[in-house]
């Protein structure tokens, strides 16, 4: 049986239950070094902004439906 160090996880769920529809979908692309955080899915972003951290807000009309952080390893420590 394969073993998960799920306790990293649980301090997620404080920011989960905050997130706009109580849902969030997490994709990490190691290569780029860019994590994917959604709300909303499926979801057509019709505008962004970058922020001066290099995170991109993305929008549905007036509504957040997620960011993308790039170089991501960069704030894990």
């Amino acid at each position: 049986m394969a073993v998960l160090d799920f306790h990293s996880y649980l301090s997620l769920l404080p920011a989960i239950q905050m997130s706009p529809e109580r849902s969030v979908w997490l994709t990490y692309d190691l290569e780029a070094d860019v994590l994917y955080v959604n709300f909303k899915k499926p979801s057509k972003a019709t505008d962004s902004e970058m922020t001066d951290e290099d995170v991109v807000i993305r929008y549905e009309g007036e509504e957040v439906i997620g960011f993308t952080v790039m170089h991501a390893r960069q704030r894990s420590m």
